[in-house]
């Protein structure tokens, strides 16, 4: 028995000894790791110096790339070394939370290869041309002096002649679409180089000389502005490529950019039923409402028209064209206290959201929108950029505003603002690893954002059947966004049958649903990230409930959820069940 005894505790031993032989290599693999991941970041940034500065990264303001071919061979040279050095790392052998990074790495190389040699959207897409952004945020900016900025902007203005006409050489069979994007938003955006510029210049320091040698690169970099937008006007276009993708680039654009454990097919079947369902409940609310709304008006016998007649009714009661920035800004606070109320999730009072009029050259894809700052610039302001009505007609604001009436327009701040992206790009800002918030994905943050409607929702915020009839509404428009995108590029799907699924059965106002269209034509898969992000956030958290039952806490779920960055669901869900 003795003998037995010091057999087997001489197997343990020799077991935890191998055991800890095992998992000090892991560490080391994982510092390796870890000295990897610096060195790509460094090295991602010298060849995209304009995604360095959007994620705060400022050390490279004054450099713009030239998009030729020559560049084009320096970032294929960057993706095939680094793919070379992920070889080096066998992923199952590192920690969990590096596991996602080497993924996440991965799957932004590959993308990137497939967008150069298989996408080619440099080719049809002149919009994906425009300098007017990375110099307004110079601009805009409040990470370094004025002065500093504005010799950033001033050796910046040195390429954007070369970069113009890079982007000439570069452009083949554009679609018409992209074209009179790429012509609004460069023009629309040109005023840096004038207005915005010279307010600038007279609340800085500079020297004369160096103000009057900005003024003259400015007028340059204006004029190759105007030059580019007048050659795509003029230049001729007889086989322009069609808006649509195609079903097998879309598939692979689907698996690289949303990052899901579904396919397209897959998720387009399941929003295909979530809006059958949606349409039942919607359909046992508006009954509900009918005789309040429409009093004693005979009810229709079509299910979804009666739908749209008590909605039609409740979206009455909106704001008006000149208030609609104001009501956003008053409801910010009030979102803050309700979430703080319920204990809902911690939300940092130290970091500043500042609503906005959305800039001319962001203009004309979408009505609102966050520019959050990256980890490298965690302080600076968030903003909520939010679209204007000036020169729109009365007919054109008024379906606008019905859209975005008293109740959808508190659903849009929470997903925009509280606690939606503004809440969760805070978060992501925090995230240990850097790879999870420069490289991060959009159906998380998107899925994120709607999750956090309904939560709040469900936690009882403005409970009322009109409200949650408004919800449905809205979450119709997520769950059509699928339908739609998926349908347009893969199916064929006409702007009529377009038209029609949004306004009779997602129940858009016809301005909204114009302005989905438009924006089905410019982007392709991005539309499929809310629904997509949703369900897959909300399957987890159900999940968990069912494996927790009492022990379950919204609040731990929320904190933790939000702690991994802005990594796929898919590998925040292995990171929550995993037992490291």
């Amino acid at each position: 028995m003795k003998k037995l005894f010091v057999s087997f505790f001489a197997i343990t031993l020799l077991f935890s000894c191998n055991k800890s032989t095992k998992s000090n290599e892991d560490k080391a693999l994982d510092g390796k790791f870890d000295k990897y991941k610096d060195g790509f970041v460094t090295a991602l940034w010298k060849i995209s110096p304009d995604w360095a500065a959007g994620v705060g990264y400022h050390k490279l303001d004054s450099v713009l790339v030239v998009p030729n071919e020559a560049q084009q061979k320096i970032e294929l040279d960057f993706i095939n070394a680094q793919l070379d050095s992920l070889k080096q790392f066998d992923v199952e052998n590192l920690s969990d939370n590096n596991k996602t990074d080497f993924r996440m790495i991965k799957n932004q190389l590959e993308s990137s290869v497939f967008s150069i040699k298989e996408l080619k959207s440099y080719e049809w897409n002149p919009s994906e041309y425009n300098v007017c952004g990375s110099f307004a945020e110079i601009l805009n900016g409040k990470y370094d002096s004025l002065e500093v900025r504005l010799r950033a902007f001033n050796a910046k203005m040195n390429n954007v002649p070369a970069y113009y006409e890079a982007a000439k050489a570069n452009i083949k069979n554009p679609t018409i679409e992209h074209t009179e994007l790429a012509i609004a938003q460069n023009l629309g955006g040109s005023s840096v180089f004038d207005a915005d510029l010279n307010a600038a210049l007279k609340q800085s320091k500079l020297s004369e000389t160096e103000k009057k040698e900005m003024l003259e690169k400015a007028k340059v970099a204006k004029k190759a502005i105007s030059d580019y937008a007048e050659w795509l006007k003029t230049t001729p276009n007889k086989t322009p490529r069609s808006f649509r993708l195609g079903a097998a680039l879309y598939a692979k654009k689907f698996d690289f950019n949303i990052q899901s454990s579904y396919t397209a097919d897959e998720i387009f079947k399941i929003a295909v039923d979530h809006k059958k369902d949606l349409h039942d409940k919607m359909f046992v609310l508006a009954d509900k409402l009918w005789t309040k709304y429409k009093g004693t008006e005979p009810k229709p016998t079509n299910k979804l028209d009666l739908i749209k007649q008590v909605i039609d009714k409740i979206s009455l009661q909106h704001t008006t064209p000149e208030k609609f920035q104001s009501e956003i800004e008053k409801q910010i606070p009030e979102l803050t206290a309700y979430v703080k109320a319920k204990d809902l999730l911690y939300i940092d009072p130290s970091k500043p959201l500042v609503v906005r009029k959305e800039p001319a050259y962001m203009a004309g894809v979408a009505g609102a929108s966050i520019s959050a700052p990256g980890p490298y610039d965690k302080n600076a302001n968030t903003y909520y950029n939010v679209g204007s009505m000036t020169g729109w007609t009365a007919e054109n604001s008024e379906s606008y505003l019905r859209e975005y009436n008293d109740y959808i327009l508190q659903i849009l701040n929470i997903h925009e603002a509280i606690p939606g992206h503004y809440t969760q790009l805070v978060y992501s800002n925090q995230s240990p690893s850097i790879i999870k918030s420069i490289l991060g994905n959009g159906a998380m943050v998107e899925g994120w954002a709607v999750y956090a409607e309904k939560m709040m929702l469900e936690s009882g915020y403005k409970n009322s059947d009109e409200m949650w009839l408004m919800y449905y509404k809205w979450n119709l428009r997520t769950t059509c966004n699928t339908i739609l995108d998926i349908s347009v590029h893969t199916k064929n799907m006409s702007k009529e049958a377009a038209i029609d699924l949004l306004t009779k059965e997602a129940f858009q106002q016809q301005a909204e649903a114009d302005g989905k269209w438009k924006r089905v034509t410019l982007s392709q898969v991005q539309l499929c990230s809310y629904f997509t992000g949703y369900t897959e956030i909300y399957n987890l958290r159900e999940e968990l409930k069912k494996k927790e039952g009492d022990k379950f806490n919204l609040k731990k779920f929320h904190e933790k959820f939000l702690s991994f960055g802005s990594a796929p669901v898919k590998y925040i869900k292995e990171l929550m069940l995993s037992k490291e």
